[in-house]
């Protein structure tokens, strides 16, 4: 097996520092690929360095932990098919550790899930036994790439989707009262837009775009910030920076990768659901 890497994302650098003491002591042969301080660098550090263990701190500046896996999981290349004159070995998503302060509710829900977690204050007993179970999957992916194509159980990626997605919709509900009428400001004027009309919002740096049939507009608000807001029966996340009016969608194509293109209705503009959502896009 070649030398396992990891990569660190915590924002406070005491914490960040320690985690890699501990884990010099634990696991003496993980490299530390990189420390970084928020979620969305995260993501992309991880993306680029194709670490095989991902320690990510739930609650960052830019992203959750939670986030950067999302983001990460929908922009992991997909493994090139065997035999394709292009065919190149893909690097399996990385095992995911987050770090969390969260209470028993939430902890339930991380230990209904494949993904390992550890408890602020770091415990260094409970550091060791994830290291433990950290080696022992490595060692079964190691294993489990040497078999023929046939004897292989699962797809990583796929499984960590699942996870994903059973981590994210365990979280708290939120209370926050439903939008009923979006306020876009331009200039001195002040477009009232029902919500009901808005097709799909999508975020655009500190913006967020609302598109209806007719036009569009931009907020200064975040998606993170507007997606409570809105009533989940109707609008759906689709990607991390998508969210789509299902009564606008016409009809949805599920594609070879496993993202799925929507079709809206009185709009030529074509919507990509990623891995993470496509489960929401189902025949009856």
């Amino acid at each position: 097996m070649n030398t396992p890497r990891a990569l660190i994302a915590e924002d406070e650098p005491l914490l960040a520092e320690g985690l890699r003491a501990d884990l010099a002591a634990a696991w003496p042969e993980l490299q530390i690929a990189a420390v970084v301080g928020d979620g969305l660098r995260a993501a992309e550090q991880a993306l680029a360095l194709r670490p095989e263990v991902c320690f990510f701190d739930i609650r960052m500046p830019g992203a959750t932990g939670l986030e950067a896996a999302q983001a990460m999981a929908e922009d992991w290349p997909d493994l090139t098919p065997i035999g394709s004159l292009d065919s190149q070995p893909a690097a399996p998503f990385p095992l995911l550790v987050f770090v969390t302060a969260y209470d028993d509710y939430a902890l339930k829900a991380f230990e209904a899930q494949a993904v390992d977690y550890l408890v602020k204050p770091l415990d260094r007993t409970r550091l060791a036994a994830c290291v433990t179970r950290l080696k022992a999957r490595l060692a079964d992916r190691v294993a489990q790439a040497a078999r023929p194509d046939t004897a292989r159980q699962s797809d990583p990626l796929q499984d960590t989707v699942q996870q994903l997605r059973a981590l994210l919709g365990g979280m708290p509900a939120s209370t926050a009262p439903r939008l009923e009428v979006i306020q876009a400001q331009v200039g001195n004027l002040v477009h009232m837009v029902p919500v009901g009309e808005v097709l799909y919002f999508e975020a655009a740096d500190k913006y967020v775009r609302v598109v209806t049939v007719e036009r569009e507009h931009l907020i200064r608000t975040s998606l993170r910030e507007l997606l409570p807001q809105l009533d989940p029966g109707q609008f759906w996340q689709v990607h991390r920076g998508t969210v789509v009016n299902a009564k606008a969608i016409a009809a949805a194509r599920r594609e070879e990768s496993g993202k799925v293109t929507l079709m809206l209705r009185g709009h030529d503009e074509k919507l990509t659901a990623s891995r993470l959502y496509a489960h929401l896009f189902k025949g009856m």
